[in-house]
């Protein structure tokens, strides 16, 4: 017979909090964030300021109303019920669960603190949202192959982000390449941009670089070494708008339930990073398929434009595509400072994950969801009487 969930006492909860944990409640069922702080959109900050008290009103908002997916991720975390006290004045309703995690020091006895310390650290996550048992893959082996089969459940299958590793191939050597620290990215692009931009600059310095020559050399336009850095902003804009185009159309497109290979392929392109949005090693593009992709964005631009002058749009591309990288894997995984623009980014690009996965396509910025009309909307709450 299977155990049922453990009881935990105000006490206990008090004492695990005054040493550093992230418990809080949601109508007694009590959830241990710990592990999730430094991931939350709002802050880690303001979720240490609601250690040790009931959220579920915070659920509702404002600033911000949770989704239905926000409220099953939440599930992950449930490690037990709170137990039921007497309600005296002044201590909430019948939990005697409500406390400030700046009072801790005045409210946690000693002798609570040495029980706590006696105990594990770490709370037994129930991890509800994946039942191996019942959900529709089989978590011990990878999903790659598998998810193909789930036809028109897929789409809501892979929309419903779970906190936990992903593994997409059976061969180990396979698995390693898919995966990438985000430093890596860094690491073998940053070279190359600094490379291309002195071979652009050093190339346009010799004068010999003319707009329009291929058609008329009496009107044609000579680019001078000065041109390079706005012909380098000009690439880090085509980026951005590159960035919101693959994300919305390639990304973000739809496979027929029918189509197990295109389910596949979309769950390898994007679906595994919506299926598990805070997996570090999925955040960011692999170099080598990335290679591969930037090769024939190279030759598009050596096609339409002078060598040098493509030469120098494609690195300021390049370096768009690099800052992009980097933002992304902050957006999941930095704590930005409240007011910032990267912490309304985050907070921004969170939704897109958890409610608004038609909308918000912009990464590093949500400029081009402005004319393209998929602005994620601003959440509105009336005023109570």
């Amino acid at each position: 017979a299977t155990a049922g969930p453990r009881s935990f006492s105000a006490a206990e909860v008090r004492a695990r909090c005054a040493q550093g944990a992230c418990l809080v409640s949601c109508h007694r069922r009590l959830y241990d964030l710990s592990g999730f702080v430094r991931l939350h959109p709002g802050g880690e900050q303001l979720l240490r300021r609601r250690a040790g008290t009931d959220v579920s009103a915070a659920l509702d908002g404002p600033p911000h109303r949770h989704s239905a997916n926000a409220r099953r991720w939440l599930e992950q975390y449930y490690v037990g019920d709170l137990e039921q006290v007497p309600s005296r004045a002044g201590t909430g309703v019948g939990t005697g669960f409500s406390f400030s995690f700046q009072s801790l020091s005045e409210t946690v006895d000693e002798k609570e603190v040495v029980a706590a310390a006696q105990t594990p650290e770490k709370t037994d996550l129930c991890y509800k949202t994946v039942d191996v048992e019942k959900d529709l893959v089989d978590w011990q082996k990878p999903l790659l192959w598998q998810v193909g089969y789930l036809g028109e459940k897929y789409d809501e299958w892979v929309h419903q982000p779970v906190d936990r590793p992903i593994r997409l191939f059976h061969s180990d050597f396979l698995e390693f390449l898919s995966k990438t620290a985000w430093y890596v990215v860094f690491m073998v692009w940053t070279p190359v941009v600094l490379y291309l931009s002195w071979v652009s600059y050093t190339s346009l310095a010799q004068g010999n670089t003319r707009l329009f020559s291929s058609f008329t050399t009496e009107y044609s336009i000579p680019v001078h070494k000065y041109y390079f850095p706005f012909i380098f902003l000009i690439g880090m804009i085509l980026w951005s708008l590159l960035e919101y185009l693959i994300h919305r159309f390639v990304f973000h497109m739809k496979p027929p339930a029918s189509n197990y290979y295109l389910i596949t392929l979309h769950f390898l392109l994007h679906g595994q990073h919506h299926k598990s949005p805070f997996d570090s090693s999925r955040l960011v593009f692999p170099p080598v398929p990335a290679s591969l992709v930037i090769g024939f964005f190279y030759g598009v631009l050596r096609l339409l434009l002078p060598e040098v002058l493509g030469l120098s749009v494609f690195v300021g591309g390049l370096c768009g595509y690099v800052i992009y990288d980097m933002i992304h894997y902050y957006l999941h995984y930095g704590s930005p400072k409240k007011g910032t623009y990267l912490y309304g980014l985050k907070a921004y690009h969170v939704k897109h994950h958890f409610e608004h996965q038609k909308s918000g396509f912009g990464i590093t910025t949500c400029f081009w969801d402005y004319p393209f009309r998929t602005l994620i909307p601003e959440e509105s709450f009336k005023k109570e009487d």
